[in-house]
This record gives C-alpha cells, sequence and structure tokens, in this order.
C-alpha cells in the first residue's frame, strides 16, 4: 500500500501568459512583440506545447489519490505533508525553487518541452510518467539525495538553495560585512558572495570560474577549469564577488570550502538593503541588515530527486 496520500502537481506561467497577464490581452501582448520587431508565434508555440504536456499530466496522475495543482508562486507559502508526492512540470528552474520547500518529499520532475529545454533535473517526459508515477508510487523508485545548502540568521529565520545562495546589498551598491571561515576573519567591501551547492556548480558558479579564466588568459597566465561537483557530495564552494581592497576592506577570503564542521558565517555591516536569496528568486528572500549574522552550512536535510 502507497504511503502517499496526495498527489501535488506543481506548474508554471509559460512566457505568453505571463505577457497577456502584463498586457491584459493576448491581442495587445501580439501587438507589442511585433510591434518590437519580434516573433509572436514562438510565445504561442511554447505555450500551445507546455498546455498540451500539462493536460497528458493531469491525466497520468489520476490514479485514486488527491491531486493539488498549483502554481509555483504558492509554493513558498504552501505547508506540504509527509504523504505528499511531488510531480512538476518546467525547466530546472521550478525544480530548485521547489525542492527547497518540500521537506524532502520525492519529487517527479516532468520535461514539458524535450525540443526546447534540456532539462538537466528533468528525467521524465509528459508521455513516461505514468509507469514512472506508479513505480513511485510504490515505493520502487530510484532517488538521489541532493545536498542543499542553509542560511540561518541568529533569530531562526533560515532560508535553503538547491542551486545557489547570494549574499550581499539588494542593489548594485557594495556589500559590506565582517566574513568567518575558519580561523580567518576580515572585513569586506563586495559584490557579494555566492555559496554553490554540487547541483549549482553548473550554474551560476561556473560563469564565476568562466571570466576567471578569461582574465587570466588576457593576462597572459592558463586558462583554470570549473570545479564540478556531484549534487551528493558533503560540502559548499563559496566564491566572493569583485572584493575591493582599502583602509577599512580586505580580500583575503575570496573561495573556500564550507563542510560540516567549517560553516562561514557572516556579519552584515549594512544599514539597509541586505539581502539573502536563494537560486534567483529575489522575491523571496531574507533581509541581511547591520546587526544580523548569518552562518552558512549544509543543510540537515537533502532534496529527493526520482531518476527512475
Amino acid at each position: 500500500m502507497s504511503v502517499f496520500e496526495k498527489i501535488v502537481l506543481v506548474t508554471r506561467k509559460t512566457r505568453l501568459d505571463e505577457l497577456v497577464e502584463r498586457f491584459n490581452t493576448r491581442a495587445q501582448a501580439q501587438f507589442y512583440i511585433e510591434h518590437a520587431g519580434g516573433d509572436f508565434s514562438a510565445y504561442v508555440a511554447e505555450h500551445d506545447a507546455y498546455q498540451q504536456s500539462l493536460e497528458v499530466v493531469r491525466r497520468s496522475i489520476e490514479a485514486g489519490l488527491k491531486i493539488q495543482v498549483m502554481d509555483r508562486a504558492l509554493v513558498p507559502s504552501y505547508v506540504f505533508a509527509k504523504s505528499d508526492l511531488i510531480v512538476t512540470l518546467g525547466q530546472d528552474g521550478l525544480v530548485a525553487n521547489t525542492a527547497k520547500y518540500v521537506g524532502g518529499q520525492p519529487i517527479i520532475a516532468v520535461n514539458p518541452d524535450p525540443n526546447r529545454f534540456d532539462g538537466i533535473l528533468l528525467p521524465f517526459h509528459s508521455g513516461d510518467l505514468r509507469p514512472n508515477l506508479e513505480r513511485a508510487l510504490a515505493g520502487k523508485s530510484l532517488m538521489r539525495a541532493i545536498t542543499l545548502a542553509e542560511a540561518r540568521l541568529k533569530d531562526g529565520q533560515r532560508l535553503l538553495a538547491f542551486n545557489d545562495l547570494f549574499i550581499g546589498a539588494g542593489t548594485h551598491i557594495s556589500a559590506r560585512y565582517r566574513i568567518r571561515h575558519g580561523d580567518q576573519r576580515e572585513n569586506h567591501s563586495s559584490s557579494g558572495i555566492i555559496v554553490s551547492t554540487g547541483a549549482g556548480s553548473t550554474g551560476w558558479l561556473s560563469s564565476i570560474f568562466n571570466e576567471t579564466s578569461g582574465i587570466l588568459e588576457f593576462l597572459g597566465g592558463a586558462p583554470v577549469k570549473p570545479i564540478r561537483m556531484e549534487w551528493e557530495e558533503d560540502r559548499l564552494l563559496f566564491i566572493v564577488r569583485e572584493p575591493f581592497v582599502s583602509r577599512h576592506s580586505q580580500a583575503t577570503i575570496v573561495a573556500g570550502t564550507i563542510l560540516p564542521e567549517a560553516p562561514l558565517a557572516l556579519e552584515s555591516q549594512m544599514p539597509t538593503g541586505g539581502v539573502i536569496f536563494s537560486d534567483g528568486v529575489e522575491a523571496d528572500h531574507l533581509d541581511f541588515n547591520s546587526g544580523s549574522i548569518a552562518n552558512i552550512r549544509i543543510a540537515p536535510e537533502k532534496a529527493n530527486l526520482v531518476v527512475n
């Protein structure tokens, strides 16, 4: 007998949906895109493909259990139960921004449009969902337990990250903070800090390595290869973006590894505008202003992604 009582299907708006919300009608959205020289038919084709996939998925998850369908905007405020099985229909970002809220419940990630999206985190297509869903309901699926990052403030507020955390200023001004890693401590003025998980090591972190490699080649040095980590590794990597050296700030601690026994601690020196957000979602953030101390570490829970 299955331990699951409900299937939660997490969807997302298409680009066409968002355009219609912005311009009120499809006709007005079409006029705007075409007047700007864009191809409106590309938005329509992408939207139609998603809707077709959604219809197939809806039929596939009719397994005699309760079904809850929700847009990803509602995920942060939804209380997931231990008896929920999660199905996501969207790109990789939807998986990342769902996994950190579901409390370790299994996630079946479906690629809605394999012709458009590579889907590193999307092992399933809508057409093959049914047998994989049945396997998951029977508790026979193969899963990967993916390491998450955690930012925790001294008042107990916390935020998880599937790919990466950003700690810094919410605008383009410099972030001011005091950093502590191991026995090292110093004051920083920088563009913020990126903390990456194994799953995120091919994302934002890799772009920083690409920039570093390009600068080294420009200066006549050898290029560097981005660090690739396994999704399950119990370590995080952090990199300080554009650290500035002055009378009041140093740049000795610019990169490092966060291990279970070696977390990263940051004390904000920003009166206002300091933020911590994860996986590119700035709307769901923690305030990180003067007096706030954030401890960055490997999260105690994992994201369980069904892969077979």
